[in-house]
C-alpha cells in the first residue's frame, strides 16, 4: 500500500525558529553513486536533480547547502560545484516533520462550493493553512484530512495556494490529482483570480499600480520590506479606492487589491510602503504607534484588515468559468459599519466584471488608460520563500514512487 502523499517536500520552513530536532529522524534517506562519464563536468545540483526526481530542486539545494552531500568524503556546500568522472558521491536527505503524515483533525469548514473535483472554502482568520512548527494538528490541512480521506492521497492534501493565518477569505482545494494539476497550471497561467479587500489608515490613491520588489527585512526576520537588493523579488500590486472617510479627523480607506505576482505579505508590504498600512496590522504599521483602545471597533481590531472576497477560476473538468464571493467576517464588517463603509454583502465594482477574463493579450497592470475599470490577468500566490526565479516552483506537483 502506498503512503499518503500529504507531504510538503518543496516548502521551506527555515523561517521557523523553534527546535524540532526531537522529532523522529528514522526515515532519513541515504544514496550514493559514482560520477559517470555523462555527468563529468556537470553541476552537482543538476546531477542530483536528474538522479533523484522524487525530490524538488529546492529540497536538493537545501540538502547541499546544509552539508549533507559528500564528494570523496568531503562536504560540498555550493550547488554550482562541478563533478568529475569517478568521484564518489554520498547524499543524505534528512527527514523533516513536514514530510510525515499529518493527523486528521475534525473541524467545521465553511464550504462555499463542492463537487467531485474541487472544494471552495471561506477560511476564517486565525486558521493556519499548512502544518508547521507550533501548528501540527490544528491547520486547514488537518481539517481537510478529517473531512475526506481522499485528501491524504494528494500532494499537500489538495491545497494549491494559501492565505496568511490572520487573513480570511476564499480558497480553492483540489479533490483529485487531475483537478490539482489543472489548478496549478491555471495558477501559472493566471486564470485563477482573486480580489482582496483591505481597510487602511490614510486616504489611499484612487487607482495605483505598486511595482516594487520585496525582500526579507534584515532587521526583523518576520517582516518583509520593499527593496532593490539582489535578494528582492519582483512584485506588482494594483489597488483601487472603494470608499474613503474621516472619523474624528483621522482618515481611513476601503480598497480593493489584485496581484500580478504573489509574495509573502505582498499587499501588506506594498500598502505600507506607499504610506497606507492596514488597520490592525501588527507588523506593518509604517512606524505609526499602536492605536490606543478608545472603545472603537477600529482601535480594538488586532489583526490585519485583509479579506479575500472574490475568487474566480476555470473548472478543471467542465471548463466552465466559475466565480464566488464571500463577505468579510463579523469583526471585519463591524469595523466597516463603524467607518460607514458598505455595502459589504456584495462584490465591489471598481475593477469591473466579470472576475475572470480569458484574454492573454489584455494586461490590467499596464499603464494603458483603456485598462482602467477592467479586469484581466492577475494572480495570488501568497506563499513566499520561493527558491526558483519563477513564482511557481515551490508549488509544482511532485510525483512519488512510494
Amino acid at each position: 500500500m502506498s503512503e499518503p502523499h500529504n507531504n510538503f517536500s518543496s516548502l521551506d520552513y527555515s523561517q521557523y525558529e523553534e527546535d524540532v530536532e526531537e522529532l523522529e529522524q528514522e526515515t532519513d534517506k541515504k544514496f550514493s553513486f559514482t560520477v559517470s562519464i555523462e555527468e563529468d563536468g556537470e553541476r552537482i545540483d543538476k546531477v542530483l536533480s536528474s538522479r533523484y526526481p522524487d525530490f524538488s530542486r529546492s529540497r536538493l539545494k537545501t540538502v547541499i547547502e546544509e552539508g549533507d552531500v559528500l564528494v570523496d568524503g568531503e562536504s560540498v556546500l555550493k550547488p554550482k560545484q562541478k563533478l568529475l568522472l569517478g568521484q564518489q558521491v554520498e547524499v543524505t536527505v534528512k527527514s523533516r516533520p513536514e514530510d510525515c503524515p499529518f493527523t486528521p483533525t475534525p473541524m467545521d469548514l465553511d464550504i462555499v462550493y463542492e463537487d467531485d473535483s474541487i472544494l471552495v472554502i471561506n477560511k476564517p482568520a486565525g486558521l493556519v493553512v499548512h502544518p508547521a512548527t507550533g501548528h501540527w494538528n490544528d491547520t486547514l490541512v488537518n481539517g481537510l484530512l478529517a473531512y475526506n480521506e481522499s485528501f491524504s492521497k494528494l500532494p499537500r492534501a489538495g491545497v494549491v495556494h494559501r492565505l496568511d493565518r490572520e487573513t480570511s477569505g476564499l480558497m480553492v482545494v483540489a479533490k483529485t490529482e487531475q483537478a490539482q494539476l489543472s489548478l496549478v497550471k491555471q495558477l501559472q497561467e493566471r486564470t485563477v483570480k482573486r480580489e482582496y479587500w483591505a481597510l487602511t489608515r490614510g486616504r489611499a490613491p484612487a487607482d495605483k499600480i505598486i511595482d516594487a520588489g520585496i525582500e526579507r527585512d534584515p532587521r526583523n526576520p518576520l517582516r518583509f520590506v520593499v527593496g532593490n537588493s539582489a535578494r528582492a523579488k519582483h512584485a506588482v500590486t494594483r489597488e483601487k479606492l472603494v470608499q474613503f472617510t474621516e472619523v474624528n479627523g483621522k482618515p481611513y480607506s476601503w480598497v480593493a487589491a489584485r496581484l500580478q505576482t504573489g509574495r509573502t505579505h505582498q499587499i501588506r508590504v506594498h500598502m505600507e510602503s506607499i504610506g497606507f498600512p492596514l488597520i490592525g496590522d501588527p507588523l506593518y504599521r509604517n512606524r505609526l504607534p499602536v492605536p490606543k483602545d478608545d472603545g472603537t471597533k477600529v482601535s480594538q481590531f488586532k489583526r490585519q484588515a485583509l479579506h479575500a472576497s472574490r475568487l474566480g477560476l476555470v473548472h478543471p473538468v467542465t471548463g466552465e468559468v466559475m466565480e464566488w464571493f464571500a463577505e468579510p467576517p463579523e469583526d471585519f464588517t463591524a469595523v466597516m459599519d463603524e467607518l460607514g463603509f458598505g455595502p459589504w454583502d456584495r462584490p465591489t465594482e471598481v475593477f469591473g466584471d466579470p472576475v475572470v477574463v480569458l484574454d492573454p493579450e489584455f494586461d490590467e497592470f499596464s499603464q494603458n488608460e483603456e485598462a482602467v475599470g477592467k479586469i484581466s490577468s492577475w494572480d495570488d500566490f501568497d506563499f513566499g520563500d520561493e527558491e526558483d526565479s519563477t513564482d511557481y516552483s515551490v508549488w509544482k506537483i511532485e510525483k512519488r514512487k512510494d
